[in-house]
């Protein structure tokens, strides 16, 4: 019995120096999981709760966000998107989505949101409730400038209060209201 406890004693102890550990970085293209929840706090953005479709058959201004959980560039542009959700909650469909099933896709389909991507990440189009392109960009894109399409879209005015970044470690952010005091 001694001899199996010891074996079994020693197993374990190569088994855990073994094990290397696992590391969550956002300047990092690896993958640490769903990015909203992880780098932006708001775990409720995907998936979406509409599609390109619903939105134009609803008529309603759409903001389409290109990304990929293994992307560096994505990770840093998440907690806007989340910030966007905090500015605008009913107004506008929301549609993140991973590139991963769009690659290689060319369609002339206005629905099928191959139709919008360049091919880069994170990119970001504001359509209006008529199916017009009101942004198209991509990169690291200002939240006041995303703002001012989504404005233009759904002709309201925009949110009388600021949206800042807030970085808690080097992984977490979280985007809150400056000068928004109702609590829920």
């Amino acid at each position: 019995m001694y001899k199996f406890t010891k074996g079994l004693i020693t197993f374990i102890i190569i088994f855990v120096l073994s094990v290397s550990p696992i590391n969550a970085a956002r300047n990092t293209n690896s993958f640490d999981g769903n990015i909203f929840p992880i780098y932006a706090g708001n775990g409720s953005l995907v998936p979406p709760q509409s599609s390109i479709s619903q939105a134009l058959g609803n008529n309603r201004t759409s903001v389409i966000i290109y990304y990929l959980d293994d992307s560096a560039s994505s990770k840093e542009f998440a907690p806007v998107v989340s910030g966007l959700k905090l500015l605008w909650p009913s107004s506008i469909d929301l549609i993140p989505l991973t590139t991963d099933e769009l690659q290689g896709v060319t369609t002339n389909d206005k629905t099928n949101p191959a139709y919008y991507w360049h091919g880069k990440i994170p990119q970001i189009v504001v359509l209006n409730g008529e199916g017009e392109i009101i942004l198209d960009e991509e990169g690291q894109v200002s939240i006041e400038k995303i703002n001012q399409a989504i404005s233009t879209a759904t002709g309201l005015e925009p949110p009388d209060f600021k949206i800042s970044i807030k970085s808690f470690n080097e992984y977490n952010s979280d985007a809150s209201k400056d000068g928004y005091t109702d609590p829920r």
